[in-house]
């Protein structure tokens, strides 16, 4: 059975129908809900070649944060626009490949719950456990009823399950991927996080990290991202990109492989500062009640995306660097971050 009035859904379903024979679009899977059946959907644009750089966009993990889903749809627009006049992003698809899942939490973004249907917080719902001091807020399985539930520790959730395998899917096809997934509702400044939220130790990939910081200060240096591990907010159980990253380091057979999960983490307090009201409201922690506010927030990143795509398909700034910069950049990222 279709699902009922779906304004986030319409919306993707009309971006898809623009792209036509442009995006390779499938439905990774269906999650039922009230007896109807909710579409996870990738859109997938640019090159099918296995050794292209990928850039990957992640929204509605959490459905009460909807405000990723409406930014990644307002994206696919401006790209589905692009498209129709464009040839330089045309000729650059050629040479990469952009992948988008906006609503990954179809049913939780519907009813704007932070959950999925089962009650399970699937930033917390990968089979991993937190290091250190971790609280309630850091995942539990007391009761679904309450949030931050983890799940079943045996079986992973459906829509945690296909964000796994759409990602999963490009480690055995390109040695250079970037993955953003968008939230909100945390602090008032936004933030970039990079691996890891379990604990508290550096990830391997620091040196990338810290390279491709330092080109992004560079190239915008008035920017207003805070760019640093999850966990030096929080340490969480069952972070998605933790297990994912880990999961990549397990399986990659090339040794110059390289994946970067990075999660955008709007400062959603301060869309409260004007109107403290808001916070009574379901979404006014989390999504930018008023028009012209939203409409700020969904053209905010559009400089973050544009940069992280070049910083994808041009590379060489931080990727494979020589042996002694690396070690240089590893430092200066132990003694920014880690000390």
């Amino acid at each position: 059975m279709s699902v009922p009035f779906f304004p986030e859904l319409i919306e993707l379903e009309a971006i898809i129908e623009k792209l036509g024979d442009r995006a390779k679009v499938e439905i990774i899977d269906y999650i039922e809900y009230e007896n109807y059946q909710f579409p996870i959907h990738c859109i997938t644009l640019g090159s099918e070649q296995k050794k292209v750089p990928v850039i990957m966009y992640f929204g509605g993990v959490h459905g009460l944060e909807k405000i990723g889903t409406e930014i990644l749809i307002s994206y696919l627009q401006t790209i589905a626009e692009l498209l129709e006049w464009d040839r330089g992003l045309a000729d650059r698809l050629k040479h990469s490949r952009m992948v988008f899942v906006p609503i990954v939490n179809p049913v939780g973004v519907f009813r704007g719950s932070r959950c999925n249907p089962n009650g399970v917080d699937l930033m917390r719902n990968a089979p991993i456990d937190g290091i250190g001091r971790v609280k309630l807020y850091s995942g539990h399985r007391i009761s679904p009823h309450l949030p931050w539930y983890r799940g079943n520790h045996t079986q992973m959730e459906q829509e945690a399950l296909a964000l796994c395998q759409v990602v999963q899917k490009q480690f055995e096809q390109s040695s250079l991927i970037i993955a953003v997934d968008l939230h909100s509702g945390f602090g008032i400044q936004d933030r970039l996080w990079f691996p890891y939220a379990s604990t508290k130790k550096p990830f391997h990939s620091l040196p990338e990290i810290y390279a491709l910081k330092a080109l992004l200060d560079k190239c915008y240096p008035n920017h207003f991202y805070k760019f640093e591990p999850t966990s030096e907010e929080y340490v969480i159980h069952g972070d998605l990109w933790d297990y994912l990253y880990d999961d990549f380091l397990a399986k990659k057979t090339n040794e110059q492989a390289l994946f970067i999960p990075l999660t955008l983490e709007m400062g959603s307090w301060l869309w409260l500062r004007k109107n403290p009201m808001h916070l009574f409201l379901r979404h006014g922690l989390f999504h930018p009640v008023l028009p012209h506010r939203q409409q700020r927030i969904m053209r905010r990143h559009l400089i973050l995306f544009d940069f992280l795509y070049r910083a994808t398909l041009y590379s060489q700034k931080w990727v494979n660097l020589p042996l002694e910069e690396r070690q240089d950049f590893e430092q200066q990222a132990l003694r920014f971050w880690y000390e």
